[in-house]
């Protein structure tokens, strides 16, 4: 909580705002990982050898562009094995539905425990998309992680994706009419990216 404060703060500037987004990010990744399945693993101590733990599937770690690459380094000092893919969207100004601009994941995502990240849950929409285009791919095991979220968004995910848990630093107290969320942090991306 003291760290999100700080985070808040219009006054930090982008370099503060990328430390503690991805200081966040790594607190968070140990409760989001906690109940992953894990495999025995043999492992050879200075004394002995024993029976270890290892982490039973690969990890893809999935960033919405361009916010979500904020928090790619907090998750990857606890994930360093993880793959990383990555996935555009925008907004159609017309539609204002989000579209894929880019994407880019491993061939055996759908083998893997993806984890969607991106630092805002707003209105939902591109949370959403972003679990259908990653279910189309054949992914069955993701979770997705943001730093605020908005009620509506949640409710918004879980009305098209109920199975998909949502983690998050801060449920905040709601969205304005332009689709921000209040009390929120600002445009994420052009506070980490200095835009």
């Amino acid at each position: 909580r003291t760290k999100l404060s700080e985070l808040r703060d219009y006054t930090a500037g982008h370099r503060a705002f990328r430390a503690l987004l991805n200081e966040i990010a790594m607190l968070m990744t140990y409760e989001v990982t906690r109940d992953w399945p894990t495999v025995p693993k043999p492992v050879q101590t200075p004394l002995e050898r024993m029976t270890g733990h290892a982490l039973a599937r690969t990890v893809t770690l999935v960033p919405i562009l361009r916010a979500g690459l904020g928090m790619t380094d907090g998750v990857l000092r606890i994930l360093p094995d993880a793959r990383l893919g990555h996935l555009g969207l925008r907004r159609n100004e017309q539609t204002l539905q989000p579209e894929p601009y880019y994407n880019k994941l491993p061939p055996d995502v759908a083998e893997t425990e993806v984890l969607l990240i991106d630092p805002m849950l707003a209105t939902g929409g591109s949370a959403v998309a972003g679990i259908t285009f990653l279910k189309e791919a054949g992914v069955r095991s993701m979770k997705f992680m943001c730093l605020v979220a908005a009620p509506e968004g949640i409710q918004a995910l879980h009305q098209v994706h109920p199975e998909v848990p949502v983690y998050t630093a801060s449920i905040d107290r709601q969205l304005n009419d332009r689709g921000y969320i209040l009390p929120g942090l600002g445009d994420a991306g052009d506070r980490i990216f200095g835009t």
